[in-house]
């Protein structure tokens, strides 16, 4: 077989996808897939494990629908993070024998939620794995694990998809060539991110709203966190969108008979949550592309948003730009370290008022 077969909604990953299809032949029993919430990691799970247990487009079918009885997904339970109990169900169920295929496969999502009762309990499993079984943990870090669990995974790491692939793929689904573009810039390389935006007009407002910062940072420290609330608010219309979707799709479960689980629901709860955080960080990431554009710009450069006209990039010196750059990308930073994101944009905006 010369490549893991692509499973529905998988962009980007070309590389990754063929060096799985590969290692699919003999695979190690434990997997660490790392990389940026929102590029993919997931899905590619599903589809290495769908390589793993079958070999016919009906079995993948059942794998990327999660009905497969040979390939558990075990998820963290409500708030709380991957604790104790999810882990004792994977060893428990790693335990039986596969009821189709040749093994079973084990998906930990969400796995740097793990708590240390959790990975202590995962740990000598890991260690002394059962005949046949294959485990593929899913985290945005090694670091977000003990090393002592992902010292025993083979790693598999994922980075953003460039901007132009990922275009090329939303216009494969019939986006417009220009909008496709523009939400592949918004997405910054997450692929889960651009298909939430698809549907809807607010990609274009919400870009807009964060490219305006610069020209509305506050002249008073109160002004600094009124902007603040305000562009915690800019991703409310999409995330809105994105409910009465979610709800489209527990209605369809319910009319087609299926249940709609308490864990199904949290699930898109937690993914909610995560869209909303890759929304803010996406935000920050055009904003510090505007300061980008302006330090280029004084050098006769390329910018990265050409609708941003040239004379208010060039209020900006060069060195002040790159300054503010820098601090907006740091607050990225420090958002994605869970501080709290209405104290560092209020704190970014009031030093990018004072001309970093």
């Amino acid at each position: 077989m010369s490549g893991l077969s692509i499973g529905a909604g998988i962009i980007g990953h070309r590389d990754t996808l063929d060096a799985l299809g590969a290692e699919a032949k003999s695979p190690a029993h434990s997997y660490l897939f790392a990389g940026p919430s929102g590029v993919g990691k997931a899905t590619v799970a599903r589809s290495f494990a769908a390589e793993l247990v079958s070999r016919s487009e009906a079995g993948r079918d059942r794998v990327m629908r999660n009905s497969h009885p040979d390939v558990v997904v075990i998820q963290p339970e409500g708030r709380a993070g991957f604790g104790v109990g999810q882990s004792r169900e994977a060893i428990t169920a790693a335990n039986l024998r596969p009821v189709e295929a040749d093994r079973k496969v084990f998906i930990l999502d969400e796995a740097s939620t793990m708590t240390e009762a959790a990975a202590n309990a995962l740990l000598k499993t890991l260690e002394e794995p059962p005949p046949r079984t294959v485990f593929v943990l899913v985290a945005e870090s090694a670091d977000d694990l003990p090393a002592t669990v992902a010292s025993r995974c083979r790693m598999v790491r994922f980075g953003r998809v460039p901007e132009g692939v990922l275009a090329a793929a939303l216009v494969e689904r019939k986006v417009e060539a220009e909008r496709a573009s523009m939400i592949a810039r918004i997405a910054g390389g997450r692929p889960g991110l651009a298909l939430d935006m698809v549907i809807g007009d607010e990609a274009a407002t919400f870009r807009s709203s964060w490219l305006a910062v610069p020209g509305r940072l506050p002249s008073e420290p109160g002004d600094g966190f009124r902007l603040a609330e305000e562009m915690l608010e800019a991703h409310e219309p999409l995330l809105e969108g994105i409910k009465v979707r979610r709800e489209q799709e527990i209605e369809a479960l319910k009319a087609r008979g299926l249940p709609v689980t308490k864990a199904l629901r949290d699930s898109y709860d937690r993914a909610l949550r995560r869209t909303g955080m890759s929304l803010l960080v996406a935000g920050l990431d055009m904003l510090a592309s505007w300061y980008v554009d302006a330090a280029s710009v004084q050098h006769g450069g390329p910018v990265r948003n050409p609708d941003v006209p040239r004379t208010e990039l060039a209020k900006v010196p060069a060195r002040p730009a790159a300054r503010s750059a820098e601090l907006v990308i740091d607050a990225g930073v420090q958002i994605r370290q869970n501080q709290r994101p209405r104290l560092v944009l209020t704190w970014l905006f009031n030093r990018l008022a004072d001309g970093a």
